[in-house]
């Protein structure tokens, strides 16, 4: 979290309080000292522990002088965080996306991507299965918090919320991918420009999105209830109950793993990872349309507090960009 001042701190949730650690003052910055003592995240969190404490209430209200940050960030190089992401992992998902794709019943390739999951997104452990579908998304500057607003530019046909979880990952100093922690996210996309021809999928995830407000370390997985919903105005305009978690997906958490990192370039020493496992219902779905001041809120039980992001929508003309030679 940072202070109005520009301070930044490390906080771990204990009974409605955020008790501020001592020492490193980033995520990165714990994970690497948690690596270089040869400790997990937990204990070296407790090592740092202090008795300064602040109301939790407060600052996720969004009234204290403090704010909540993304669960990690590469804060002297936005650019070594890399966010991305696996899709069609989840049966609802592949259905929305076959109708959002399809005049008739003939199976699209989205489809048939999500089949590729049944059939061997789940192989036994130590081995390989099937490759899922991944996407990027950007790095650590479109990373945003809870209470962040997440942005619909100019040139986008739409934006909408994906309620997913995310796993977070540091590269440690040998090349291997360590897995910090799991929070909340919303993935965002324009699933208007996806919608028109899905080749355009890639540039429909080059988008913000937000994780939050809690890094969840050792979470179960295997079997996830949540909900999502829209609010506008001040009152719930839609909402869902959503299902994530391994019970709920047709790839095993280690055969995504193992498919994002076995690329060489995903596995460079020093590098965060934000990698979002695929979303189970939208809004978008429902033919919702979001707007300036909507605020989309998703929450996963045994993942923290809910993750509360608004909607801000450039309504200006899209400019053309020039690019003149040198």
């Amino acid at each position: 979290m940072s202070h109005v001042r520009g301070d930044r701190r490390v906080a771990v949730v204990e009974a409605g309080h955020l008790c501020v650690l001592t020492g490193p003052k980033t995520v990165f910055a714990l994970a690497t000292a948690a690596l270089d003592a040869r400790t997990s995240l937990r204990e070296c969190a407790a090592r740092h522990l202090s008795l300064e404490c602040i109301d939790y209430d407060s600052v996720y209200a969004g009234i204290s002088e403090w704010r909540i940050l993304p669960v990690v960030d590469h804060a002297d190089d936005p650019a070594r965080l890399l966010v991305s992401g696996t899709g069609l992992t989840h049966r609802r998902s592949a259905d929305q996306r076959q109708s959002m794709h399809a005049a008739d019943a003939a199976p699209t390739d989205s489809l048939r991507m999500y089949e590729l999951g049944v059939e061997g997104g789940r192989p036994a452990p130590g081995s390989i299965g099937n490759a899922p579908e991944w996407f990027y998304k950007g790095n650590g500057t479109l990373l945003r918090g809870h209470n962040d607003t997440l942005d619909v530019p100019a040139h986008a046909q739409d934006g909408g919320e994906e309620p997913e979880i995310a796993g977070v990952y540091l590269v440690d100093g040998a090349g291997v991918p360590r897995r910090l922690g799991m929070a909340v996210g919303n993935e965002f996309s324009d699933h208007g420009l996806e919608g028109r021809n899905y080749l355009y999928l890639a540039a429909s995830k080059l988008r913000q999105s937000a994780v939050g407000p809690e890094l969840v370390l050792d979470p179960d997985f295997s079997d996830v209830a949540g909900e999502v919903a829209i609010e506008r105005d001040g009152r719930v305009l839609w909402s869902r109950a959503i299902r994530t978690g391994e019970a709920a997906m047709c790839h095993s958490l280690e055969n995504m793993e193992h498919h994002h990192f076995k690329f060489e370039n995903h596995r460079r020493p020093g590098d965060l990872h934000v990698h979002y496992f695929g979303a189970d219902a939208f809004s978008f779905g429902a033919g919702l349309v979001l707007q300036t001041g909507d605020v989309m809120r998703v929450q996963f039980e045994g993942f923290g507090r809910a993750l509360r992001n608004g909607v801000v929508v450039d309504r200006t003309p899209p400019r053309l960009v020039n690019v003149p030679p040198i």
